[in-house]
């Protein structure tokens, strides 16, 4: 005889996201295009140079690189164990214990909202000044986003493997444009001449290099998301670290390159001063004098289509979150479901969009600026989130091997990931000691400690809940971190 709970048991199928979608290549395109290419170029490097004043970005990509690459070491060693949507969710709970796990969980879903929504921001300034000069007439930053907030939503409920193709278009062009900047750039160097200055390590030993150590790691914002389409990729145990690695590489090369043609083209001792008068129209204004007005106004249209496949890109990234979540009901169940023709997290979508839709409609409202408020800020806080998960993940990858070595080398269980979490321990407390920096405010300015701390707000939001599970419903909370183990136990009950 059937029970009343067995007979709602919901359909496995509906629990599931669709596998063997993504190859390696795919998944490459929805991490770079999280990183926005096109957009950290035009708008992080130069505001790096204008803030901090040192020119050592160039450099300072390449070590950030590096630092990431070695924690890519144990955190996608870990992902051979388990390929789960819930990425540092799962790794921390499965490392640090599910309290922590949970708290990880909260702030992921902070950081990667705020990532997102932020970029509505950066989309409707973008876009409106292209608008006026194509059509003569100037809508509001807002109509623009919301253009662009229905097309996210109806693309977040499609089949994640289009998504991808459409990441791919984009960008494509967004590098292809970057590669002829830089190479313009650096056949057309200053009247000082070539230089190779701001590659040298010296470059980084001065005042104020926290400052562009944190700046250069928020460009890398997005590498880590090669995880979340684990349950999506083929091969999951080869697509994720060839994914990641290739990321991380292609991000660290490309921002180097871009950064150092600037000061080749501007001269070292001139790219801060340029910087601060032209801001993000610097690349633009040096193609400019090389390439024609014609290419700079297609690099300008990429510049927004750079912005729309961030959106896509971190908009499923931030659905697989609540649907890990709610597939082993830390979440309720609904965010659990996917859709059944396309196998896209239907209910986190949703909830995504919902979100979204909401925020543009507040900052309307309020008449507040898209671009410092939404997007600036948005971007500078969602980023420090992400760099809070990868440290605490670093740490969590540490403790998992020390229990469970079995299967991997010490490389990967130890002598990769210690240093790895020691210098993203170095990068939090500069990021914190910085913040105001990141973020163009006056120190003691209350933005500055009141945005970091929603993310300790939110990890003890996490460790309650954890614990009101665990007193609660023992069954769910034994099953925090198993994915889609936790899904086929939740039928059984």
């Amino acid at each position: 005889m059937r029970t009343a709970k067995s007979a709602v048991k919901p359909d496995p199928i509906s629990g599931a996201l669709a596998a063997d979608r993504l190859g390696a290549p795919s998944v490459v395109y929805f991490v770079l295009s999280a990183a926005a290419p096109l957009t950290v170029v035009a708008g992080v490097v130069t505001t790096a140079y204008a803030i901090t004043e040192i020119t050592g970005l160039p450099i300072a990509f390449l070590v950030v690189g590096v630092v990431l690459a070695v924690f890519a070491v144990g955190y996608v060693a870990m992902a051979r164990r388990m390929a789960n949507a819930g990425a540092f969710y799962t790794y921390v709970a499965r490392g640090l214990g599910r309290p922590a796990g949970i708290a990880a969980a909260w702030m992921a879903l902070i950081a990667y909202n705020a990532l997102q929504v932020g970029l509505y921001g950066a989309f409707g300034a973008a876009t409106t000044p292209l608008i006026e000069r194509w059509f003569g007439v100037t809508p509001p930053w807002w109509v623009v986003s919301l253009i662009a907030w229905a097309l996210v939503a109806a693309l977040g409920v499609m089949r994640v493997d289009l998504n991808g193709r459409l990441l791919a278009v984009l960008l494509t062009a967004e590098v292809a444009v970057i590669l002829l900047f830089d190479f313009a750039d650096l056949i057309n160097p200053a009247p000082s001449g070539f230089s190779m200055e701001t590659l040298a390590p010296g470059a980084l030993f001065t005042d104020g290099v926290g400052a562009l150590l944190v700046i250069a790691t928020l460009g890398f914002v997005g590498f880590e998301s090669s995880v979340v389409f684990s349950e999506e990729s083929r091969e999951p145990r080869r697509t994720v670290p060839l994914a990641t690695y290739s990321a991380v590489a292609i991000i660290a090369c490309l921002y180097a390159l871009s950064s150092w043609a600037m000061t080749v083209a501007t001269g070292p001792a001139d790219i801060v001063a340029t910087a601060q008068r032209d801001q993000a129209d610097t690349i633009f204004l040096l193609a400019q004098q090389h390439l024609g007005a014609t290419v700079v106004d297609i690099a300008r249209v990429l510049f927004a289509t750079s912005v729309f496949a961030a959106m896509i890109s971190f908009h499923n990234t931030t659905a697989r979150y609540f649907f890990a979540l709610g597939r082993e009901r830390v979440l309720p169940a609904a965010f659990g479901r996917t859709r059944a023709r396309s196998g896209a997290p239907k209910t986190g979508s949703i909830a995504q969009s919902v979100l979204g839709l909401a925020v543009i409609v507040v900052y309307a409202v309020l008449g507040l600026d898209p671009l410092v408020h939404l997007f600036f800020y948005g971007g500078s806080f969602g980023g420090f989130g992400v760099l809070l998960l990868i440290f605490v993940t670093s740490i969590a990858v540490i403790a998992f091997f020390l229990r469970e070595p079995s299967g991997e080398t010490l490389g990967r269980r130890l002598i990769a990931p210690v240093p790895a979490a020691i210098a993203l321990a170095v990068m939090v407390w500069l990021a914190l000691d910085n913040f105001a920096t990141l973020l163009g405010v006056p120190e003691g300015d209350p933005l500055a400690w009141l945005l970091p701390a929603v993310y300790g707000v939110a990890a003890v939001v996490g460790v309650i809940w954890a614990l009101v599970l665990r007193a609660g419903q023992p069954a769910v909370y034994s099953l925090v971190g198993m994915g889609a183990k936790a899904a086929a136990a939740q039928d059984t009950v």
